[in-house]
């Protein structure tokens, strides 16, 4: 289940990790608030098509965004920064980021979105403008200017 308490940072990834600067972005938003760390795992397939477990996240993959999340949690709270965590299972990333900036009444979304050209983009969207125009001018939606470290 998802926990709707408030927070005053979503520091939220499309599944890759986060980079330094993004995790001390949130931190210096936050000051001595909540942090809502969230990642978020692939699944494949269209709503659609019959259910398959094949196009689930495997293990693996859902232990490498548990572990991508805990290393967050870990950075946020060496400096005493409330903070709490999930995965999240979902075929769109960027919807589920924004219906978790809603729920938890964030100010601030620091967002760690991979890099995407080409006909990946075209396929997939641009997760940072669509967060943004989701949320609109209540939610500023921050990304850090370097990538994983």
């Amino acid at each position: 289940m998802q926990t709707a308490e408030p927070a005053v940072v979503l520091l939220a990834s499309t599944g890759v990790p986060f980079g330094r600067a993004t995790v001390d972005l949130a931190r210096e938003l936050a000051g001595t608030e909540t942090v809502a760390v969230l990642s978020t795992a692939r699944l494949y397939g269209s709503a659609l098509g019959l259910p398959n477990p094949g196009l689930m996240p495997t293990l693996k993959e859902r232990e490498a965004q548990h572990a991508i999340v805990k290393a967050a949690m870990d950075a946020l709270e060496r400096d005493d920064v409330p903070t709490d965590g999930q995965v999240t299972v979902t075929r769109n990333p960027t919807r589920t980021i924004v219906r978790a900036a809603r729920r938890r009444g964030v100010r601030h979304v620091v967002l760690e979105a991979p890099s995407v050209r080409g006909l990946r983009r075209f396929v997939e969207g641009d997760s940072v403008s669509t967060v943004r125009r989701r949320l609109g001018s209540a939610v500023d939606v921050h990304v850090a200017a370097d990538g994983p470290s």
